[in-house]
């Protein structure tokens, strides 16, 4: 009887606890969630990579003539090819337009292009916005500030695309800047704001720093480059203070 009862009070003692156990599994997901991190950016970078220059291939080298096509002497494809046969072109009309003969055709191009009424318009706004995008290259884009918007105490990060001009800056008494906000989760798309510029605020982090916070939604976040001094500056005073 005695056996039974020290056999019993066995069984219904817990069982030791296994740090080994649990140490081995918090190690081993840990593993896996650095190699997730490693691994995914440059997956996924590789990919859009691989996509965007097969895509080339697929519109550009259809349009080789065969006897100029290397495939179709090789037994295998040339990856990259149709990349590298627009730079190439577009590095060559950069040079032939640049000489004499190059700007009289693009002057005669341009004034057939101006007298149709529908692609007369899509053509100015295409040539306006890349002249002055690659033409203001150093100061485009380069400014990150913070805009509040679209209610008060709501805020948003914005880029400086300019100085605002013409008829927007006529009407208005302050000096006006054009901001640029992006929205998430791809930037590309956004909207325009003109905007005082006394009422931005310039933050210290980069263009990419501030769009990779606008992809992810927040998520990355770039650290503070402020001094102690500027750290102590609010944008906007509390609510009881401002009442």
């Amino acid at each position: 009887m005695e056996h039974r009862s020290e056999e019993r009070e066995k069984r219904s003692q817990p069982l030791p606890h296994r740090p080994h156990r649990v140490r081995l599994a918090a190690r081993l997901r840990a593993y896996f969630l650095a190699g997730i991190l490693i691994t995914a950016p440059l997956g996924i970078t590789i990919y859009i990579a691989w996509a965007f220059i097969a895509w080339v291939d697929r519109q550009v080298i259809p349009l080789l003539p065969a006897h100029y096509n290397p495939e179709n002497y090789l037994p295998f494809s040339v990856p990259g090819l149709g990349l590298v046969i627009v730079l190439v072109g577009l590095t060559a009309i950069g040079a032939i337009t640049a000489g004499v003969l190059g700007r009289l055709f693009l002057s005669v191009s341009e004034r057939l292009l101006n007298r149709m009424p529908v692609i007369r318009g899509v053509y100015s706004a295409t040539k306006q916005i890349l002249e002055t995008v690659l033409a203001n290259k150093a100061t485009a884009f380069r400014e990150v500030v913070l805009v509040e918007y679209p209610r008060r105490d709501a805020w948003v990060i914005g880029f400086i695309t300019g100085t605002t001009e013409g008829e927007v800056q006529e009407l208005t008494r302050e000096e006006m800047v054009n901001i640029f906000v992006p929205t998430t989760p791809n930037p590309t798309s956004g909207f325009l704001l003109f905007v005082p510029r006394s009422d931005i605020v310039p933050l210290h982090m980069s263009v990419e720093e501030a769009i990779k916070m606008v992809v992810s939604g927040g998520i990355v976040t770039p650290p503070d480059r402020r001094t102690p001094e500027e750290r102590q500056r609010r944008v906007a005073p509390p609510r009881s203070a401002a009442s």
